[in-house]
């Protein structure tokens, strides 16, 4: 998050809120990667779209925009454990699907796919995107930073589209639009854990667990 706050600082963007400062210290970089991500792939309410790799606080929070912004949307996530599942029903996902070893294990196709894993499954992801869909890659939790041995002309689906978006890509005016959306909607951008500075071993801890879900954020106060 130091990254948007630099930006922010280093391009004096004003930003106008109602929302109390744990909130919006929620929202500056998870919210706002998960809304130029939206942006970028141009959601309609009769997509189908998936979220690989639900467990960051990108993936919940794109899920909430959403479900928010286009009614009724089915929105789909994916996890390699099976005991976040529920949870991740209770939150909203229309569908869980496990990803075991990199491969997804469903047949089904999708019109957009937020990619959050990166380019360690970012080929196999093309072969769920419908044609003519969007893939946006924004996380790179996989722990892989480069594409290896991915053709172009072969890998991606038939007339499909490969977009990308990260927090360093500061615009004010997405910003306060993401901020007019959320109080707009009322939507619930609270943490999923708050933890205070001395805690932030605890933090780590939680982070790194299979249990880990959300967004968690350390206050120094």
């Amino acid at each position: 998050m130091l990254n948007m706050f630099f930006s922010l600082i280093r391009k004096s963007i004003p930003v106008t809120t109602n929302l109390p400062w744990k909130t919006l210290a929620t929202v500056l970089e998870t919210y706002y990667t998960a809304y130029g991500s939206m942006l970028n792939l141009k959601l309609t309410k009769d997509d189908l779209v998936l979220v690989r790799g639900v467990s960051s606080g990108v993936g919940v929070a794109f899920l909430k925009l959403a479900k928010a912004c286009y009614p009724g949307i089915q929105v789909d996530g994916t996890t390699r454990t099976k005991d976040k599942v529920a949870r991740m029903k209770e939150l909203g996902f229309d569908e869980v699907i496990l990803d075991q070893d990199g491969k997804l294990q469903t047949d089904k196709h999708y019109s957009k796919v937020l990619e959050l894993i990166g380019p360690a499954t970012i080929k196999e992801t093309f072969s769920h995107l419908e044609e003519g869909g969007i893939v946006c890659s924004t996380g790179q939790l996989g722990n892989q930073w480069y594409l290896e041995e991915f053709d172009p002309i072969f890998d991606l689906a038939p007339n499909s589209y490969l977009t990308s978006f990260y927090s360093g890509n500061v615009s004010g005016k997405k910003l306060n639009q993401l901020l007019q959306v959320i109080e707009g909607h009322h939507i619930n951008v609270e943490p999923t854990k708050v933890y205070r500075l001395e805690q932030v071993p605890q933090a780590h801890q939680y982070l790194e667990s299979h249990h880990s879900l959300g967004k968690v954020i350390v206050l120094n106060d």
